[in-house]
């Protein structure tokens, strides 16, 4: 015997029978096991290129009593395949930065076989870490450690010790200048053993260049590795390093904020340094919130004596983090460049000049004259997440 039943009752029913298996649906992820949840370690990579004052905000991170901090580890990857591009060395330094991520220094032994002390790992001492205990017994944790004490005191201890001391933070922080896709770091973005959150730090293109024109001959080799030329050392008179370096700001920043990933949710910061060097502890408290970090008044002070310096610092320093007046150092390009030089890297790096929110001069008399700020206000150019909806 046949029953009628209508069609609307049976899409009803159907709806019905969908909702509850969401529900329980829902109700089983809530449940889901301890492997699920993340990581208790956050892991932080601080991603700039050179002379952008990535240098001074690892510092900012380094001399934190939570963070363990290592500079640039991808250097020893780039020393030793030194013939390959940086596009090619992607893959290898990506997994260099997971292995850190993970305090598994075996990572290293492909790069520097020999490793027995501290001292073989590149920049080692401007890590607080390796400063002090578990890795060094010289300092405390609490204090603010200078690298060349570091040297002095720390060097001969055992590499061993860099992963003994990783294991014990609750945050790593890792700086790098040797990427230049942010695409290439979903894996790690997507990988469930990592808490992974980025701070894209950038700095005015004319600035970098200023900067850069210090330390040519320390350069040299990282310009060939990023033109792709199988090992020759490049002086980059012409700006083609800088063209890729404002590419890659470029692509990444579009990449973050331009239709990103939904994983990409709250965990990427842009920076610049002109708005950190005016207003240090506005934007390092937001870094330090965006990375789950409080700000302790021994590093508020620090912070304070290290950007209230002397001066723009001299050239014997462009890689060192000595007190200067940070606002000198973020103008000293309008007094030092020609405009001849300006108008070729406006040239070459309209795009992040314009995208990272600088204002292009169109004479030298604009160059000069520092009563006209070139930096817009960062909320005309500032993502919102609040506005991000992935399914469009």
């Amino acid at each position: 015997m046949w029953i009628r039943i209508p069609s609307t009752i049976v899409i009803l029913f159907v709806m019905v029978q969908t909702g509850f298996l969401l529900f329980m649906y829902a109700r089983y992820s809530s449940f889901m096991p301890q492997s699920e949840e993340k990581p208790s370690q956050v892991h932080i990579l601080i991603l700039s290129s050179w002379r952008s004052g990535s240098s001074f905000v690892g510092q900012l991170f380094s001399q934190h009593p939570s963070v363990f901090y290592l500079m640039e580890p991808a250097w020893h990857v780039w020393v030793t395949m030194y013939q390959n591009s940086a596009k090619v060395l992607h893959m290898a330094v990506r997994d260099l930065v997971r292995s850190v991520f993970l305090c598994d220094m075996s990572v290293f032994d492909a790069y520097m076989p020999w490793k027995r002390n501290l001292s073989d790992l590149f920049q080692w001492a401007v890590s607080r870490a390796l400063c002090s205990a578990p890795a060094c017994d010289s300092f405390q944790r609490t204090d603010i450690t200078s690298e060349m004490a570091c040297k002095t005191l720390c060097g001969r201890y055992p590499f061993s010790k860099v992963e003994e001391a990783c294991k014990t933070y609750s945050h790593v922080v890792i700086k790098e200048v040797r990427f230049f896709d942010l695409k290439v770091l979903y894996p790690l973005l997507t990988d469930p053993s990592l808490n992974l959150k980025i701070i894209h730090l950038v700095r005015d293109p004319r600035a970098v260049v200023k900067s850069r024109e210090q330390s040519v001959k320390a350069l040299a080799r990282d310009n060939g590795i990023v033109l792709s030329t199988n090992g020759t050392k490049v002086e980059d008179s012409k700006y083609k390093v800088m063209q890729e370096i404002c590419r890659s700001h470029v692509q990444i920043y579009e990449t973050a904020t331009l239709k990103p990933p939904n994983f990409l949710k709250d965990r990427y910061l842009m920076i610049r340094f002109e708005d950190l060097v005016r207003d240090p502890l506005s934007e390092i408290s937001e870094m330090y919130k965006f990375a789950d970090l409080s700000l302790t008044p021994m590093l508020k002070s620090w912070i304070y004596n290290i950007t209230h310096g002397q001066g723009p610092g001299k050239k014997k320093e462009a890689f060192k983090i000595t007190s200067r007046d940070a606002v000198s150092v973020s103008q000293a390009w309008r007094n030092v460049l020609s405009f001849q030089k300006i108008k070729k890297i406006q040239e070459v790096c309209r795009g992040a000049i314009n995208m990272l929110g600088y204002q292009l001069v169109d004479s030298e008399k604009e160059q000069r004259d520092l009563s006209l700020d070139l930096v817009l206000p960062r909320r005309q150019n500032q993502f919102s997440w609040s506005s991000f909806n992935p399914k469009h």
